[in-house]
């Protein structure tokens, strides 16, 4: 029985929902839905990872014989809420704080003690915090929300499980295995605010629907570019199919978080960290916005 079998064993022993990630990557191995033969599992609409994620031993028996498959953990179905503690880019310079300090500061102001609990030392040399997750609610993925190069991943997310590989370096447990609950504090920042009934405005404009159908279809195409840009491309990939997409934002066709999420997402699942995704997608999308024409004008 292979290491990683093993390990995707033992995650799920755990009640950790597991799913197979490529072999040395961090991109799951599942077909995505532009690609979804919708037979199978998918036979009335395709199923995505979070959904497959399993913890029945002989679904991940057969899922791992077919390959040296890495593990995704599907965080929200497991319980868990995960603090991803990210290392700087390497131009951002040797005395830039990574995701831990940053962390520690968080702490020292808030006046709590650094939260000690499972921690899975990454192929970067970053680190992951695993948390059991609080039952009174749902949290979800967060980037940079507790202090830059920190980020969380619940619902909607993944992580890669320890036993995996990426790039000839090993995911493992760093000290104690105890999994802590998620401490009250960070909870706290993490729950999305109450929105305030907004102030009443003039209606916008509606878009008209042939030019919200052809924003979709273009975000939709970009998205898909994103999601197959090769090894040393996916970077550059990002940057310009977020600024093809941005105008869109920029004359009111589609909502900005919308495709900040989506991107965000697309960039991850790439391969990319959710700093350096954050930073393109911000980026790109101000320098659209900042030179987007009129609509008539680009007609």
């Amino acid at each position: 029985m292979s290491n990683l079998l093993n390990a995707a064993l033992n995650a799920a022993e755990r009640g950790w929902h597991v799913f197979p990630l490529r072999p040395g990557g961090k991109r799951p191995a599942l077909h995505g839905e532009q690609a979804c033969p919708r037979t199978g599992t998918c036979t009335t609409g395709h199923v995505k990872w979070e959904q497959r994620a399993t913890t029945d031993p002989d679904r991940i028996r057969a899922a791992w014989s077919t390959g040296a498959f890495n593990i995704g953990l599907a965080t929200g179905p497991s319980g868990l809420v995960v603090v991803d503690l990210d290392k700087p880019k390497t131009n951002t310079g040797a005395d830039a704080p990574d995701g831990a300090a940053n962390l520690t500061a968080l702490c020292e102001r808030a006046g709590q003690p650094v939260p000690r609990t499972r921690t899975i030392r990454t192929a970067s040399g970053g680190a992951h915090l695993y948390f059991s997750a609080p039952a009174a609610a749902q949290l979800h993925n967060t980037a940079g929300t507790l202090a830059p190069l920190v980020d969380t991943r619940a619902w909607g997310g993944y992580v890669v499980a320890a036993g995996s590989t990426v790039n000839g370096h090993p995911y493992a447990t760093d000290g104690p295995a105890l999994i802590n609950p998620l401490p009250d504090w960070l909870k706290q920042l993490l729950i999305p605010a109450h929105p305030q009934p907004p102030a009443p405005v003039p209606a916008p404009a509606p878009v008209p629907l042939r030019a919200h159908r052809y924003a979709e279809t273009a975000l939709q195409r970009e998205r898909e570019a994103v999601r197959t840009a090769g090894e040393g491309r996916r970077n550059a990939t990002l940057l310009a199919s977020v600024r093809a997409v941005g105008r869109f934002v920029a004359w009111g066709d589609l909502p900005r978080h919308v495709v900040e999420t989506a991107f965000q997402a697309e960039g991850e699942a790439a391969g990319l960290t959710a700093a350096e995704c954050r930073a393109t997608i911000a980026s790109a999308l101000s320098w659209s916005i900042r030179t987007c024409r009129p609509r008539p004008a680009a007609a």
